[in-house]
């Protein structure tokens, strides 16, 4: 008797990978379903751009489906999807303009003096980080990886993870400052 829709939700992941890694294409709509806002939300940080994030995740999904068969440990799906979300990315950043869509330091000033919302000045800070550093940035993050983790998934020496996640943090703090001196302004009143 074939599974249903609802045994899937219900399953736990190792189970569903194991079904999909079998062939069963429910299962793996199943994983999609699970696995989607976080992937999409991981490329949009990556990229900055909603549609190109849509684009890249599919591209995520599609290999993920092509090589669910070589995951030999399904209790280990969510780390290795990520593998795949970071090489997809890697794959774009190496075939496109790696300049391209990088904000300037007169647009995140700009931004703030138009009192854009916190998340958005976020983005456009992360947007003026190089590709390399802004990666490391967000494995660290928003992905919580270690830097021994970053090291590995990204083929960067240790040291070199740690020096981008350093200089990163550094650059978003001087390119948010104005966050700390309206705080400090409204301490003051």
């Amino acid at each position: 008797m074939p599974a249903t829709p609802g045994y899937y939700a219900e399953g736990p992941e190792a189970l569903v990978v194991s079904l999909a890694s079998k062939g069963d294409r429910d299962a793996f709509a199943e994983l999609v379903r699970r696995r989607q806002s976080w992937i999409r939300n991981l490329m949009q940080r990556c990229c900055g751009d909603r549609s190109l994030a849509d684009d890249l995740s599919q591209q995520v999904f599609l290999q993920a489906w092509r090589k669910i068969r070589q995951l030999k440990e399904p209790g280990k799906f969510a780390s290795w999807l990520k593998q795949l979300a970071i090489n997809e990315w890697l794959q774009y950043l190496r075939k496109n303009d790696v300049m391209r869509g990088a904000a300037s330091d007169e647009e995140i000033t700009m931004s703030r003096h138009d009192k854009t919302s916190v998340a958005m000045d976020l983005d456009l800070a992360m947007a003026a980080l190089p590709d390399p550093v802004r990666l490391c940035i967000i494995l660290s993050y928003h992905a919580r990886m270690s830097h021994t983790e970053i090291a590995d998934v990204t083929d960067m020496q240790l040291g070199t993870v740690k020096s981008h996640i350093r200089r990163g943090s550094e650059r978003l703090r001087e390119l948010l400052s104005a966050y700390d001196e309206s705080t400090d302004a409204e301490d003051t009143q």
